[in-house]
């Protein structure tokens, strides 16, 4: 079954690894679909019942966004708040209709793998930032993947080093 990849940038235009990723996966539509949110709904007005069924539809889904602010673009939050709702997504009466189904991120971040240690710039690991993304997806019964992350566009925006992170990302999509 093919795998949604559902991309929050609001601006893609300018995007360096998440546009290039786009482009990859829009080669292999058989495998992937590509559903970029800040284009669905420019407005930000979600609908919701189209899309409870996308996510009913696939089996494993990805969310792809560039990481700012420890955290995901602003309407990821807001599809979260409206989409995942009580009696759908969780809740006694809902059967959780999102649940056994493989979640994951995929995420682009400026500084380098060292900045995201303890002992690095930041403080903490992706994986400590990535909680309440795991928290949600456990919350409503999904199985929640290992995410891929590509570090380092600040240090080295280099053609090499953007195209490097194509086979890998495709790899990391095609393990779930």
């Amino acid at each position: 079954m093919k795998t949604l990849i559902i991309i929050i940038h609001p601006d893609i235009e300018k995007s360096v690894i998440n546009k290039r990723w786009i482009e990859e996966l829009n080669k292999y539509p058989e495998k992937y679909k590509v559903h970029n949110l800040y284009e669905a709904y420019p407005d930000e007005k979600i609908d919701i019942a189209k899309e409870q069924q996308l996510i009913e539809s696939y089996d494993s889904i990805v969310f792809q966004f560039p990481f700012y602010w420890f955290s995901s673009p602003p309407l990821l939050k807001k599809w979260f708040d409206e989409v995942l709702l009580y009696g759908w997504a969780y809740g006694s009466k809902s059967g959780y209709k999102a649940g056994g189904k493989k979640m994951s991120l995929a995420v682009t971040a400026g500084i380098d793998e060292e900045g995201y240690r303890a002992s690095g710039k930041y403080k903490y690991t992706m994986n400590e930032l990535f909680r309440p993304y795991e928290l949600t997806f456990d919350y409503i019964k999904a199985e929640y993947k290992e995410p891929f992350v590509y570090y380092g566009i600040e240090n080295d925006p280099s053609e090499e080093w953007i195209e490097r992170s194509v086979p890998m990302y495709l790899e990391f999509l095609d393990s779930l």
